[in-house]
């Protein structure tokens, strides 16, 4: 075991100099707080308003171009990348070298991305993976950020240890600071600045190159706002303006919404685009915890259905009865979908931070464009005027070459051979050793043939290049250019949307004031949260499609007409009532009118392309086929196919949602039904060998629900009702229908006639007869495919909605119908 050595003492008396300096403390924290400050801001904090870049990340593009890593090189790995730039230029933690990285890599934090990663660089959610595991690249737009280092186009400076050197600010092609925006948080200060569209900030930037003196109003006829790598909707623009012109300001984003059919009973709200780095989890959790709190109300769940090939897709179902405006105001209101930005363009310009406006903004860029482009210029001209006086000096050497040879080759040294052709041939040192220099090679004769040629280039050259520093003009039009080729290049369309108001902001399918939650002037309107009971129209066309009207205003005539818009039923309701669907088997079921789509308002016929099949609420049996949809508060009339007629009181079960609305013999069917409240409605029987029969609804009593109802109209042996209907008493304007056809004709096959005939004409006869005749068959016609009597005029439809108009004639004089081109399978009101 060592020994411990014993510790020295000092001698007593022995004598110690000391150099005590007394310092204020106050002055000592100020002057090292503020030596600290300016550090931050001028090296980590604040980028450079010429390229818009913060030293660290000047500092990998630099060393990744240095590298070369370029676009058509293959990845490398993202630690070699922060290895180097910390080991070479950046003295500071991988960390913050690497996150620095990452960012220039998400397309979602920057509108054009300035590094190609791949691998997992993280999502606005969560993190990137280590840098061990990601690799990078150079992006085609970095490069335009780095072109031309080598061409003293900047100034260079020292790097940390003075061992290397970097570029001061990189040569920038195109106003980095404005396209892909940044922040930092330094001492005292920090920044904030939009991206923009590139396209739109090149245009700005070469219109103010042509008009150095263009004022605000003229750029942001270029620059309108931002433009966020997210997209989304930015509203309001007053205070973008501010900021472009005073370079402090704020403007609020929100997602982009629209409203979706999800199901045939549900409504949901879809977001494609968010505010500006909000990601879909973080608005996923303020929605959940609003609804678990009771500020938000009106939503049954929330899925994330994005993915990379659909990009963000957020679906937040509705509970029915909810207006989707109303949930969405909640929304912007409680979550991030919508979110403020504000602006604070402080900047380096000569090494001091300032707050800059657009105007400014661009000035400062176009300076630094416009010197980059001059001392690159400068820098061509010195290298071909030095070319030049090389090739002059070859071209004298070529022409004499046997002498120049023996000079060289009768003198001792080099430095004899270099001054005895400096003389004889008045060339300068630095011609004399190119010369010196020559190879076996260039003596042929094509040599001198080349070197002519590049001397008449070289000239051509050195006069454009000459004429280039010579005129101001000339040097924007070139820096103009070349803007204009990075936008041909790399601009892309724009991806946000500008909304000058909140009432410019609708939801697809809603009114702007609505939609936005205000009133057309921008006063507050107050949406109510749940759809109100209003009056509205339930709709069953031909085809089985089912919706609601938004209002109950009257159907007219008119308007854009597409498939489905030919009705078989109209019930008048409200939005929240309950009407009924009966169904061949005399089975009556209870629909909720608010599960039933909303159609938009127009101004003529609604259009039902919006609509949803009607076996979307109901399931019906083998053979069952749905006669139509009927109001629940009136009495009903049914009839059947055997004949049968039954008015049904409105007494039906609370506790169910599907009942017996009568009691069916066998082999017999309903196949119309229709409110007939008044006593002096009629009712109307049609069969299939043309007998119509029509009496006051007086003659038939109302019964409960499981009745089986009377003898409405005799049959002959194998005849069928074909119609039953309920005409408005005294209704001038009653028409009866009919078309024949026979029995032996295939499915599809075009009907023999149709006969239109006011229902005046036929007489009313007692219940439980036969009735009169409607229709004279002609040749070849025995039967009735079709028959309608109501108020009129009436349009038919096939059985795929599309309508067909009937002939403005009641027939012939003999009683039968007129030709029918066209097939038709069922008949509508006049609304169809």
């Amino acid at each position: 075991m060592a020994r411990r050595q014993p510790v020295s003492k000092s001698v007593p008396g022995e004598k110690i100099a000391e150099n005590i300096i007394d310092i204020d403390v106050t002055t000592e924290m100020e002057g090292s707080f503020l030596e600290y400050a300016y550090s931050v801001i001028y090296s980590r904090a604040l980028p450079d308003a010429r390229d818009g870049l913060k030293p660290v990340q000047r500092r990998i593009l630099y060393m990744m171009s240095e590298m070369g890593l370029r676009p058509d090189r293959g990845h490398v790995k993202s630690a070699r990348v922060v290895g180097e730039v910390m080991g070479k230029l950046h003295p500071h933690g991988d960390t913050a070298i690497y996150d620095a990285m990452v960012r220039m890599a998400q397309d979602w934090a920057l509108r054009l991305p300035l590094i190609d990663g791949h691998g997992n660089f993280g999502s606005l959610d969560d993190g990137p993976a280590a840098a061990r595991y990601t690799e990078a690249r150079l992006a085609a737009p970095a490069l335009t950020l780095t072109d031309h280092l080598d061409e003293d186009v900047v100034d260079f400076v020292p790097n940390y240890d003075n061992q290397l050197q970097q570029p001061e600010v990189l040569p920038a092609a195109f106003p980095n600071l404005l396209v892909n925006g940044t922040t930092g948080i330094a001492v005292g200060m920090a920044t904030n600045m939009a991206p923009h569209n590139l396209g739109e900030v090149i245009a700005a930037t070469r219109h103010l190159i042509a008009h150095p003196d263009a004022g605000l109003d003229e750029i942001m006829r270029f620059i309108p706002g931002p433009d966020l790598p997210t997209g989304g909707r930015i509203v309001g623009l007053d205070g973008i303006r501010d900021a472009y012109a005073s370079g402090r300001g704020s403007f609020k984003t929100r997602a982009k919404v629209e409203v979706e059919q999800l199901t045939a009973r549900r409504t949901g709200l879809v977001v494609t685009e968010l505010p500006y780095m909000v990601g879909p989890e973080k608005v996923i959790e303020k929605i959940k915890d609003a609804v678990t709190s009771k500020k938000l109300q009106g939503i049954s769940d929330i899925v994330d259905l994005t993915d990379r090939s659909h990009g963000l897709r957020l679906v937040i179902e509705l509970k029915n009865g909810f207006n989707p405006n109303a949930v969405l105001a909640q929304l912007y209101k409680f979550t991030p979908m919508e979110d403020s930005f504000g602006i604070n363009n402080v900047t380096l310009v000569d090494g001091q931070p300032r707050t800059l406006g657009l105007v400014e903004l661009l000035q400062v860029y176009v300076a630094h464009r416009l010197g980059v482009v001059r001392r690159r210029t400068a820098y061509r001209l010195r290298r071909k005027k030095d070319r030049l006086h090389l090739v002059e000096g070859l071209l004298i050497a070529i022409v004499d070459i046997d002498e120049v040879i023996q000079i060289i080759r009768s003198s001792d040294e080099t430095a004899q051979a270099r001054e005895r052709l400096m003389a004889v041939y008045d060339l300068t040192e630095i011609q004399a050793n190119h010369i010196l220099e020559l190879r076996l090679r260039q003596l042929t004769k094509y040599s001198r043939i080349e070197l002519e040629k590049e001397q008449d280039e070289l000239r051509k050259a050195i006069e454009e290049l000459e004429a280039i520093l010579g005129s101001e003009q000339r040097l924007r039009s070139l820096v103009s250019e070349e803007l204009g080729e990075v936008a041909a290049k790399y601009a892309t369309p724009r991806r946000t949307v500008l909304l000058e108001s909140e009432a410019a902001s609708p939801l697809k399918g809603a009114g702007v004031a609505a939609a936005a939650g205000t009133t057309g002037k921008g006063a507050k309107a107050v949406l109510p949260l749940e759809i109100p009971d209003d009056p509205c129209w339930a709709i069953l066309s031909t085809s089985g499609q089912v919706a609601r009207t938004s209002d109950q205003e009257p159907l007219a005539e008119g308007g854009q007409r597409v498939r489905h818009d030919v009705f078989r039923s109209v019930v008048k309701t409200t939005a929240r009532g309950e009407i009924g669907a009966l169904t061949s088997s005399g089975r009556m079921i209870r629909i909720s009118v608010l599960d039933l789509p909303a159609l938009p308002p127009t101004a003529g016929l609604p259009n039902l392309a919006g609509g949803v099949p009607v076996k979307e609420f109901m399931t019906l049996g083998k053979g069952e086929k749905l006669v139509g949809l009927v109001p629940l508060n009136s009495v009903l009339a049914l009839g059947t196919r055997n004949g049968v007629v039954k008015r049904v009181s409105p007494d039906y079960p609370l506790n169910r949602d599907d009942w017996e609305a009568i009691t069916l013999k066998p082999k017999d069917e309903v196949v119309g039904a229709a409110v007939a409240a008044e006593e002096t409605d009629e009712l109307v029987f049609i069969t299939r060998s043309a007998q119509l029969l029509h009496f006051p609804a007086s003659t038939v009593r109302a019964q409960g629900r499981t009745a089986g109802g009377v003898a409405g109209i005799k049959l002959a042996a194998d005849d069928a009702v074909v119609f039953f209907g309920v005409v408005a008493a005294e209704d001038p304007d009653a028409v009866v229908v009919t078309v024949s056809s026979t029995t032996e004709a295939l499915p599809g096959t075009p009907g023999g006639s149709v006969k239109v005939t006011p229902f005046a004409e036929y007489p009313a006869k007692g219940r439980a007869t036969a009735g009169v005749r409607a229709h004279r068959f002609l040749k070849g016609e025995d039967s009735l495919s079709v028959a309608w009597a109501g108020h009129g005029p009436a349009k038919a439809s096939a059985g795929n909605g599309v309508a067909r108009a009937l002939p403005t004639e009641h027939g012939r004089r003999d009683g039968s119908g007129v030709p029918l081109t066209n097939s038709v399978d069922a008949v509508g009101p006049s609304q169809g």
